[in-house]
């Protein structure tokens, strides 16, 4: 028989993964046995409780950009591999519909990328080459429909001329566009 293991949920003290039935809720914040204590006491006194989470700034985010770009780029030109004796068609028609069908499929590679890693691992392989991770703003990990929509989200905050990533350089929790959209933050591990 199968016994299946309880999803992992991090702590809002210290971001430490532990599997969420080990995690006591205080509203809605998840803290592990060995900060229960400590949050619990600040409760008692009336301390307000400070986010401990570290938000990655700008110029970190561009360059997990870059590299899963670098990433994305060589998975579309294995992509486009099969499709070039349709862009190379001297028929404007076809070269067009190779053009279309390659977008599509390269859009549907980065937004399956991007959801699955985010969803999955909370970070695409770019954002964990620098120990970063995109979390809900309690810390919790983000599920795979929010993921596959922060995708999208981040292809509207390139539309608007990048507008969406810049904002990023000027809001206090670092955040994009997109993460505003999707109420994700993209922080900094202790790793």
């Amino acid at each position: 028989m199968d016994v299946a293991t309880p999803p992992i949920q991090y702590c809002s003290e210290c971001g430490r993964p532990c599997p969420s039935d080990e995690l006591a809720r205080f509203g809605d914040r998840l803290i592990c046995a060995d900060c229960k204590n400590a949050y619990a006491q600040k409760l008692r006194e009336g301390v307000a409780v400070a986010s401990t989470l570290v938000y990655a700034g700008f110029w970190i985010r561009f360059v997990a950009v870059i590299i899963d770009g670098v990433i994305l780029y060589v998975a579309g030109m294995l992509v486009q591999l099969p499709l070039a004796g349709l862009l190379k068609s001297p028929q404007a028609d076809m070269m067009l519909m190779g053009a279309g069908i390659t977008y599509l499929i390269e859009m549907a590679i980065a937004a399956t990328y991007e959801g699955v890693f985010v969803s999955r691992f909370a970070a695409t392989p770019g954002k964990m080459a620098l120990n970063l991770k995109v979390v809900r703003a309690d810390g919790s990990p983000v599920s795979i429909e929010r993921a596959f929509a922060r995708y999208f989200a981040k292809v509207l905050s390139g539309l608007i001329l990048c507008i969406g990533f810049i904002m990023a350089g000027f809001d206090s929790q670092k955040r994009g566009l997109h993460d505003m959209l999707c109420d994700t933050r993209v922080v900094k591990t202790g790793n």
